[in-house]
């Protein structure tokens, strides 16, 4: 669990209106450069929560290939934390400190965790990352795929070191969304007017059934905001409520 230990939050002046602490899922993953890009012109850090998972490229988030991709953001000041290993879901509380944990789709399997389990299951991430980028700061917080806890994840993960990190009321801007449905002009427009101060937003490095990727507007949401004096910071290593 060394990789796991908290380093200081990179933290930028509060704007006027407040502070957005912006916080990026793996996911597909096919926009990581072009959203990485925009960060860095922006200014803006971010908490990265990262899983092991397929990407556009046919490898997996933290394969060696990656390494590259994660070493830049370590360099550029962004923190990162744990999203689970395999992305599974929890789906329920069997037994006293054990949580059933199940894969999206059923052929992948399930199976139940205890105590240690849980704590291998949301080490391995960063302990991965540590290897691959040996100067990224990690904090003690973790966030279950989909939001989805359990009375036992929390407690167990708690045991671990760990605190969970939900997104709040306005802080899904809709990335994972239908984009026939839900297109980027909308989405940008409801993200810009419902944030509000102490906002933890979540997005991804792309997802895979988007058709419109809303990377194409994080910039104009990322100059909206600061035009309402909105600053941006990482999390706090307690996490926020």
């Amino acid at each position: 669990m060394a990789a796991m230990l908290a380093a200081p939050a990179v933290t930028h002046a509060q704007g006027a209106a407040g502070t957005v602490y912006l916080t990026i899922d793996t996911g597909w993953s096919r926009e990581a450069e072009q959203i990485a890009a925009i960060l860095g012109r922006q200014g803006v850090r971010a908490t990265l929560f990262v899983a092991d998972e397929p990407t556009f490229r046919g490898d997996r988030t933290l394969d060696a290939s990656w390494a590259p991709f994660w070493q830049a953001r370590a360099a550029e000041g962004h923190v990162f934390a744990t999203h689970t290993w395999r992305h599974w879901y929890f789906r329920g509380d069997p037994a006293p400190g054990r949580v059933r944990y199940v894969a999206w789709t059923p052929k992948e399997g399930e199976t139940v965790l205890d105590q240690a389990a849980l704590c291998e299951e949301l080490g391995r991430p960063t302990a991965r990352l540590h290897a691959l980028a040996p100067a990224a700061r990690i904090l003690p917080l973790w966030r279950a795929p989909g939001g989805r806890t359990t009375p036992n994840a929390l407690a167990m993960a708690a045991a671990c070191g760990l605190t969970h990190q939900a997104w709040t009321a306005n802080g899904f801007w809709g990335d994972e969304l239908d984009a026939a449905q839900y297109p980027n002009a909308s989405l940008a427009r409801r993200a810009i007017e419902t944030t509000r101060d102490g906002e933890v937003v979540v997005l991804h490095w792309g997802v895979r059934s988007r058709r419109e990727p809303f990377a194409q507007v994080l910039e104009p949401v990322i100059e909206g905001l600061k035009a309402r004096g909105f600053g941006f910071a990482t999390l706090p290593p307690q996490g926020r409520g």
